[in-house]
């Protein structure tokens, strides 16, 4: 199961911590998901939503 929003479709962000010598790592940012009850297309449905679309609105919880 990929770790994006059903709704924003947000995911993954990735990038570099870079130390104060230039040390450059990977670092991989996830976003802040929940498996909630939504409506999607009129029907009930598990999905991972992020905060923001169940702050915002976006996501109808059931």
């Amino acid at each position: 199961m990929p770790r994006t929003c059903v709704i924003c479709k947000k995911g993954q962000l990735v990038g570099r911590n870079v130390s104060h010598a230039n040390n450059k790592t990977r670092k991989v940012s996830l976003p802040n998901l929940h498996r909630t009850r939504v409506v999607i297309d009129g029907t009930v449905k598990r999905a991972n939503v992020c905060t923001r679309c169940i702050r915002s609105g976006k996501a109808q919880k059931a």
